[in-house]
Order: structure tokens, then C-alpha cells, then sequence
């Protein structure tokens, strides 16, 4: 199973990488495919419409592109464009209709130039840009005194090499303008021109003009220092709490030693004190083995979104890509949430593992749900979901997942691992004294999400700023790789530090709480969402509002079973380290 699910996941990244059936290669006069694909305010690059939701010109029989489940999911609705550049050829105030747009349709157009409309195309999967129309406020205090222009006329550059495709660029002509001022009528002649140019640029390279647009190279050297300063500072911090902790489970150790050499009979304080409490398993072990199994899968499925991405296979405009190695490789790491949850609630002598698969599916099925309803609120705003895109992933859920998931339990089952624990559990628990309200779940989550996400949040902003507040897309994965790594190392290390703290204070509950601790960084992230919705964006209105919190409540919640995950065996690898330390029978 397991190298069935590898070639799986080969083959399908070897389709990632390829732009298109196509070899790209035209003679003279052959016609070269453009798509039309979407059309949005520039301002609020998560709300975008199709292209032919305004009255433009239609050329005839419209064909849909059939793209992969990845480019609908991200939105992509590719429709055959009314420009028709053919190879090579040369075209001059070309006429692609006359259309006479009715009271509705000036208004249409009219609201869409105010909201500064965009539109974006694709010539040979080439991706185009270009401005609908403009608005005239020189000179004009009053808004009411507005002149609304409609651009009608595309002059397309377009460069190649030899029998390929390699640059394409699309201006609006200054002087062709339609006026969209008044509520009346208004006949319009839709043109464009074509013009091509010869380049020595190779066809292999002709994607590092958009890599380097994506990467904002101008501000690259002020973005390394930011992240290295929040690390460095980040990681002095945690080394000097890092020294601290030593010296103080240094001096424990020795006390203890001393205390077992010279008065067996003296009470016990600290840590020591609850040897007998502490791998008491908590209460609800089978929701705790779920969520740890979903965080591991979580965690999995992230490391191979990284070595994808810096292997190169997410390059800029890379249609889908993203989306598509998601469903893949969350649908291939099901199998290791089944085993995770099940070996473990195993350990914890559970003893219906049925309803740990069922736990488990039902994590898998609520991050499924949720992530088609973040799917579905960004669809709102695009194009309503193909019902065929909804019966594949359905069916990938189905005739993937959830077997796979099962296989996984089954195995985890049969592993028959041990939880071994350094010392005996009493057979009745002993009473917590009682402890400052600063020490309770709450304000512990507080400060266990607050150094982890003091790590990220620079990162956070150039993502945010990136995917939400422009049209580049992050390829910085190097930059953001090292930050997920300093993100690991402290949440496993601010957990340990308040787990021993929590064990020294005589509280032995620390299963539940070292989860907890670890996720609430996913809750300081989703409170970062807050500020910048409010702050830093333009967006506004209820589908962005829905999009954008829906979204990313998604993304947190799975942050916070990720992390979690990592914080609990953090605190777990701990708890049995410094009590095999110890005599403690």
C-alpha cells in the first residue's frame, strides 16, 4: 500500500509540472488559444467574477477549457476569448463586434470601472492583465462631476521565439474611450491589434519573468532581515528559558538523589511528588488520539507541500497546482491519521477502536467539510462549483480516503504498541491543590500561542500581503520554510517549559493541556486575521467578509491540530524523560 500510494503520488506531481498537453510549438497562421478567465475589482483580488458575467463580446460558440480538479478549485474558469491572435500574424484595429449596450449594461460596466475592474486572460498559458476602463476626476471636486470611461480597444505585443509563445503583453489604448457617464444607451465598436516581435529569450525560461515579479526582489533583502532578526531574537529567548529549565531540572535531579540517599521517609515536593499521577490517561482519550492522529496527518501532508514547493513545482501561474497536490496527498496521508489515532488510543487502553475510526473519519470528514466550505465561499464569489468537480472530490473522499483510513486503523490496531510508562499509577488519583488563576488553561494558552506566533507573524504579513492584498503569488518557500521550522522548535519548547512548570506546581492533568498549549498559536493567527481584515485590507461587504474568515478559520483550525500534535509529544518525550530519571517506583 505504501509504495502504491508513493507511485500515486509521483505520478501525479510528474502531471503538476507539466503546463499542458501541448507542446506549444505553431507555424504561421495556426491559432493559438486564448482563454478568457476572470474579470475583479484590483483592490480585492479575492473577489473576482467570470469573464462573460459582464455584457462583453461573445465569439460565437464559447467553449469551457477542460481544466483539472485543481485549476476549479482555484477558481479558474477558462472560456474561449473573442480576440482571436493567430501565430505570426500581424493585426491592425481589428473589429471584434458592434454592440449596442442597453441602460442595465452601461450601468454594469460603469460600476465595474469604479470598483477599478480588471480583467485577466490566458494566451498559451501565459497569463494577461489588463484595466476595463478609467474614471476622470481631474479638475472635479465634486463626485457627482465623474466622467466613467469603458476601455474598447487591446493592443497586444506579443514575443516569440522561433515556433513558440514566450512573452505577451496587453495595453489599453489611451484614446479609444467610451463614455459610461449617463444612464442612456451606447453603441460600441469592441477592437484590438496585434503586433508580434522576435526575442532571443529560450522557451524554458520564459516563466522567470513572472517568478521574479512574484518575488518582489526590490523588497527581498528588507524581507530576509526582518525574518532573520524576529529568528535570531526568537531563538536567543528560547535558549536562554532553554538554560534556565536545565539548570532547574539539574538541580531537581540532585536534590531528589540526595533526598532518596539520606531520608527515604521525608515527604516528597514537586514534580516527584505526583510520579504516581502523571501517566494517569486523561479523560476523553479517544478525542485526544483523534485529534493527535488528524494533527499528525496535518503535519505530514505539510512537509510534502514543502518539498514539492522547493523542488519548483509550484511556479508562478502554475494553474492549480497547489490545489491539486492538496487533494492528492491529503487523500494519500489519510492512512497515517487511522494508525496514528488507533496505536495510540490503543496505548491508552481503549478498548472500542471502532469508534476511535469513527472519531477519526469524523475529523477527517469535518476538515473536508470545512475545507469545501471555504471552497465554496470563495466559489460564491467566482463561479458557481461544476457538480462533476463535487461527485470527484466526493468520490475521492469516499473510494480513498476513508478506506485508506480504516487500512490505517486496522494497522494500528494490530501493531500492538505498548505505552510504556517510567512509573506505576496509583489506583486513585490524587487531589490538585489549588493554583493562581494565571495558571489555569486559559492564560497558559495565552502565553504558549504568544512566543510561537511572535516567530511567524512577519511572515504572516508578506503572506497576507501577497495572496490577499495584491495580484503576486508567494514563492518565497525557502524563506517560509525556515520560518515553519523555528515555528516547530518553539511551539515543542514553550509546551515543555509550561508542562514542567504545570507538573512542578503538583497539577498532573497535563495531557489535554500541553494540546492545547501547542495549538493556540492557530488561534493568535486567526486573531491576526482580525487585525489585518480590519487594518490593512480594502475588502469589504458579505462574500469577502465569508470568504476571507472562512477561509482562514479553516486554516487555523488545522494549524491548531498540527501544532498541538507537535506540543503534546514535545510534552510527552519530556514527561517520560525526567521521570525515567528518577526513582520513582
Amino acid at each position: 500500500m505504501g509504495w502504491f500510494a508513493l507511485a500515486l503520488l509521483i505520478v501525479s506531481s510528474a502531471s503538476l509540472v507539466r503546463a499542458d498537453s501541448s507542446d506549444h510549438r505553431y507555424k504561421a497562421g495556426d491559432l493559438v488559444p486564448l482563454y478568457a478567465n476572470k474579470v475583479g475589482p484590483f483592490h480585492n483580488p479575492s473577489e473576482t467574477y467570470r469573464y462573460f458575467d459582464l455584457p462583453f463580446c461573445s465569439p460565437g460558440a464559447v467553449k469551457d477549457k477542460k481544466e483539472a480538479l485543481g485549476e476549479v478549485l482555484n477558481g479558474d474558469r477558462l472560456v474561449t476569448a473573442p480576440y482571436k491572435l493567430d501565430f505570426l500574424a500581424d493585426k491592425e484595429s481589428e473589429t471584434v463586434c458592434k454592440k449596442k449596450l442597453s441602460k442595465e449594461e452601461v450601468a454594469q460596466f460603469r460600476s465595474a470601472v469604479t470598483k477599478d475592474y480588471y480583467f485577466q486572460m490566458y494566451y498559451d498559458d501565459l497569463p494577461i492583465w489588463g484595466f476595463l476602463g478609467k474614471v476622470d476626476k481631474e479638475g472635479k471636486a465634486d463626485p457627482s462631476d465623474y466622467k466613467y470611461y469603458l476601455f474598447n480597444h487591446l493592443h497586444f505585443e506579443v514575443l516569440y521565439n522561433k515556433d513558440r509563445v514566450i512573452e505577451i503583453n496587453a495595453r489599453t489604448d489611451p484614446s479609444a474611450l467610451v463614455d459610461l457617464t449617463e444612464d442612456k444607451e451606447v453603441n460600441v465598436d469592441f477592437m484590438y491589434t496585434v503586433k508580434w516581435k522576435e526575442t532571443n529569450t529560450p522557451f524554458d525560461k520564459r516563466m522567470e519573468k513572472y517568478s521574479q515579479s512574484s518575488s518582489l526582489p526590490h523588497h527581498l533583502e528588507i524581507h530576509w532581515f526582518s525574518i532573520i532578526n524576529s529568528c535570531v531574537t526568537v531563538l536567543l529567548l528560547t535558549g536562554f528559558l532553554a538554560t534556565i529549565l536545565m539548570r532547574v531540572l539539574k538541580n531537581d535531579f540532585v536534590k531528589y538523589a540526595h533526598d532518596e540517599e539520606t531520608a527515604d521517609d521525608q515527604e516528597e515536593t514537586g514534580w516527584k511528588y505526583i510520579h504516581g499521577d502523571v501517566f494517569r490517561f486523561p479523560k476523553y482519550k479517544s478525542l485526544l488520539a483523534a485529534a493527535t492522529g488528524s494533527g499528525t496527518q496535518l503535519f505530514t501532508l505539510t512537509i510534502f507541500i514543502f518539498i514539492l514547493a522547493l523542488v519548483g513545482v509550484f511556479y508562478p501561474y502554475n494553474r492549480g497546482a497547489l490545489f491539486t497536490a492538496l487533494v492528492v496527498i491529503y487523500a494519500l496521508t489519510s492512512g497515517i491519521a487511522g494508525y496514528t489515532a488507533t496505536s495510540f488510543y490503543c496505548q491508552l487502553e481503549g478498548t472500542n477502536w471502532m469508534v476511535e475510526e469513527e472519531l477519526a473519519c469524523g475529523y477527517s470528514f469535518l476538515k473536508l467539510h470545512l475545507e469545501m466550505g471555504g471552497l465554496t465561499v470563495e466559489l460564491f464569489a467566482t463561479a458557481a462549483l461544476p457538480f462533476g468537480t463535487i461527485v470527484v472530490i466526493f468520490l475521492i473522499w469516499t473510494l480513498v480516503t476513508s478506506p485508506l483510513l480504516v487500512l490505517g486503523g486496522i494497522a494500528g490496531k494490530n501493531s500492538k504498541a505498548e505505552f510504556r510508562a517510567p512509573c506505576r499509577t496509583t489506583k486513585y488519583p490524587r487531589e490538585i491543590p489549588p493554583l493562581p488563576w494565571y495558571r489555569g488553561t486559559l492564560p497558559q494558552m495565552a502565553m504558549a500561542g504568544f512566543l510561537p506566533f511572535s516567530a511567524i507573524y512577519i511572515e504572516l504579513y508578506y503572506i497576507y500581503l501577497q495572496v490577499f492584498g495584491g495580484h503576486r503569488i508567494y514563492t518565497i518557500y525557502s524563506i517560509l520554510f525556515i520560518v515553519f521550522i523555528i515555528l516547530l522548535i518553539v511551539t515543542a519548547f514553550i509546551t515543555v517549559a509550561l508542562t514542567y512548570f504545570q507538573l512542578a506546581a503538583e497539577d498532573h492533568e497535563w495531557w489535554w493541556r500541553s494540546f492545547l498549549c501547542g495549538g493556540s498559536t492557530g488561534l493568535f493567527i486567526y486573531g491576526y486575521c482580525l487585525y489585518y481584515y480590519y487594518a490593512r485590507s480594502d475588502m469589504s461587504g458579505f462574500m469577502q467578509t465569508s470568504f476571507f474568515f472562512g477561509y482562514m478559520a479553516c486554516i487555523c483550525y488545522g494549524f491548531f491540530l498540527m501544532l498541538g500534535t507537535v506540543g503534546f509529544h514535545g510534552a510527552l518525550f519530556f514527561v517520560r524523560h525526567i521521570y525515567r530519571s528518577i526513582k520513582c517506583e
